[in-house]
C-alpha cells in the first residue's frame, strides 16, 4: 500500500498550518459530488472507493515527509511537530461503487476536524474523478455494444501507469468482459484478454505460417489478426485454411476466429462472415478493433456489422472526449462551540455552482416497475419511509410537484459508512461483486436516460425543509451583501 499523504496540492497545507497556528481545527462536513454528467450522458457510475480507502487508512506523515516541508521553509516548527503524530479520526460515508449516480447529490461525505478533512480534498478528487469518468466511458460502450462483449485494450494510450491500472480497474467494473493489462488483471482478479500482433505475422516468413504457429500454441483461444496484409484477399483466407486444418486434426477449441483493426469494419466484417460461414465456420467470432468508442460502434452496429466483441483502448481509458469528470468538494457545516453543525453555502452568479447546505443523506425512490422515479437529497435527521405519501418537487421550479402514494414506491439510502472515528468499518467488494451491482444499476434506469444523445435527465429532488434552508441561506446572505 502506497502513502500518498503528500499527494496534494500545496495550498491544503498552508490551509492547514493556518488552522493550527490560529487554533481553528473545528469539526467541519465536506461533500463530494459533480454537477455534469459527463459525455453529455445521463447518468455516471462511481468508482474509486477502494483505492480512497486505501490512500485514508494510509494517511499520516513519514520523516521524510516532514523534512522536505521543512526544506521548502513555508512551514513552522510547531506544525511539522503536530504532522508527526497526524491520522484521520473521523467519519466518512460514501455511495458504493458500481452504483448509479448523479448530479449535485454526494458520492462522498467527510465529518472530521477541518484540518484533517481539508488535507484530503486533492488526493480523493485525483482518485475517484478519474475512475468514475473511465467507469462512465466505460459503462456507455458496454451498452451500446451489448454486455460480456467489450474487452479493455487501453493500457498503452493511458496517461501513465496509474491511469492505465486503475482505468482498467474501472473499465471492467463498469461491464468490460476483461483488460488485456496484466497487471491490472492481477491485481484486481480481473480476466486477462489478448491474442497477438502485427508483429508476430511479420516476424514469419508468410502470413499462413504466423497463423499456424499460433494455433498449434494456442488451440483453445485461436484468435486471428486478419489484417496485416490484406483481409479478404489474404487474412480471412489463411485463417480458414488454418481453421479447416484444426478441424481434421480433430481439434475443436473453445473460442476461434478472427480480428480486424483496421479499415472499412462494417463492410470487413459482413464479407469476412460470409467466408466463414461458407466454410462452416459459423461459430467462429469475429472481433473488432481501431479507435472504436460507443458512438463509432452504434454506427457500425447500424450499418449491419458483424462483429461479436469489440476491444476498445484509446478512446475509454483516456475518455477522450470529455477528459475531466468535474467533480468537487465542498464545505457544508462547520460545528460552533456548542458541537452544533451550522450549515454553510458557497453561493456564486453561475447558479449551478450554488452548493446545498448542512448535513445530508440520500434517498434513492423506485417506482412500481422497479425503475428508478428520483433521487431525494435530504437533511440527515429527516426520515422517511413507504408507508406515508411522498411529496417530490423540482428544486428549480418548486411549482413542479408530484405525490407518490404507499404502496407505489420504494426508498432506498444512498450513502454507506466507511469509516467511523478514523477507523474503516467497511469491507470493499471484489471487482466481479461490483460488476454485478453496476449491472443491476444500469437496469434500474430507464432506456430513455441511457441515450447516447439528448438522454432523459433523472430527477435529483431537495426535501422541502433542505430547500427551505438553502432559501433562507441565500436570502440572508443577500441582506448581508446589502448592508455592506
Amino acid at each position: 500500500m502506497r502513502n500518498l499523504t503528500l499527494l496534494t496540492d500545496l495550498y491544503e497545507l498552508t490551509m492547514m498550518q493556518g488552522h493550527f497556528k490560529k487554533n481553528n481545527n473545528k469539526k467541519v462536513i465536506f461533500d463530494m459530488f459533480y454537477r455534469r454528467n459527463p459525455f453529455g450522458g445521463g447518468y455516471a457510475i462511481c468508482c474509486g472507493l477502494e483505492q480512497a480507502i486505501e490512500y485514508v487508512r494510509n494517511l499520516r506523515f513519514e520523516k521524510d515527509d516532514i523534512e522536505y516541508l521543512r526544506s521548502t521553509g513555508k512551514f513552522d516548527d510547531d506544525f511539522l511537530t503536530y504532522l508527526e503524530g497526524f491520522r484521520f479520526t473521523g467519519d466518512i460515508y460514501a455511495i458504493p461503487e458500481g452504483s448509479v449516480i448523479f448530479p449535485r447529490e454526494p458520492m462522498m461525505k467527510i465529518i472530521a476536524p477541518i484540518d484533517q478533512a481539508q488535507l484530503m480534498e486533492s488526493a480523493l478528487l485525483n482518485i475517484v474523478n478519474h475512475q468514475c469518468l473511465i467507469a462512465t466511458k466505460a459503462s456507455r460502450v458496454v451498452e451500446t455494444a451489448g454486455k460480456n462483449n467489450v474487452m479493455e485494450f487501453g493500457l498503452r494510450r493511458a496517461q501513465g501507469p496509474d491511469a492505465g491500472i486503475y482505468g482498467a480497474r474501472a473499465a471492467v467494473i463498469a461491464g468490460c468482459m476483461g483488460t488485456s493489462n496484466v497487471l491490472a488483471a492481477k491485481m484486481f482478479d480481473m480476466l486477462p484478454l489478448g491474442t497477438h500482433a502485427h508483429s508476430w505475422i511479420m516476424s514469419f516468413g508468410s502470413e499462413y505460417e504466423a497463423f499456424k504457429a499460433y494455433s498449434e500454441i494456442y488451440p483453445d483461444n485461436c484468435i486471428l489478426l486478419a489484417d496485416t496484409y490484406d483481409t479478404l484477399l489474404s487474412g480471412v483466407p489463411n485463417a480458414i485454411k488454418v481453421f479447416t486444418e484444426m478441424r481434421d486434426a480433430g481439434i475443436k477449441p473453445k473460442l476461434y476466429g478472427i480480428r480486424l483493426d483496421s479499415g472499412d469494419l462494417a463492410y470487413l466484417s459482413k464479407k469476412a462472415r460470409e467466408m466463414l460461414d461458407a466454410a462452416g465456420f459459423e461459430d467462429a467470432i469475429i472481433s473488432a478493433s481501431s479507435d472504436l468508442d460507443e458512438h463509432l460502434i452504434a454506427s457500425l452496429i447500424s450499418q449491419g456489422a458483424r462483429i461479436d466483441s469489440w476491444g476498445v483502448g484509446t478512446n475509454m481509458i483516456t475518455a477522450k472526449d470529455n477528459p475531466a469528470f468535474g467533480g468537487v468538494y465542498k464545505l457544508a457545516a462547520i460545528q460552533n462551540e456548542k458541537g452544533e453543525m451550522i450549515p454553510t453555502i458557497k453561493i456564486s452568479e453561475n447558479v449551478a455552482k450554488i452548493s446545498d447546505p448542512g448535513d445530508k443523506v440520500i434517498y434513492r425512490i423506485y417506482d412500481d416497475s422497479g425503475k428508478i422515479f428520483a433521487d431525494l437529497i435530504a437533511l440527515a435527521h429527516e426520515k422517511y419511509d413507504e408507508d406515508t405519501p411522498l411529496e417530490l418537487f423540482d428544486p428549480n421550479e418548486p411549482w413542479k410537484r408530484t405525490v407518490l402514494e404507499p404502496g407505489h414506491f420504494r426508498i432506498k439510502p444512498l450513502l454507506v459508512t466507511v469509516f467511523k472515528d478514523g477507523e474503516c468499518v467497511y469491507e470493499s467488494p471484489g471487482v466481479d461483486e461490483i460488476r454485478s451491482l453496476r449491472e443491476k444499476e444500469l437496469d434500474s434506469i430507464w432506456e430513455e436516460s441511457k441515450r447516447l444523445l439528448n438522454p432523459h435527465e433523472v430527477h435529483v429532488d431537495l426535501s422541502q425543509e433542505l430547500y427551505d434552508l438553502k432559501q433562507e441561506l441565500l436570502k440572508n446572505h443577500s441582506k448581508k451583501e446589502f448592508l455592506h
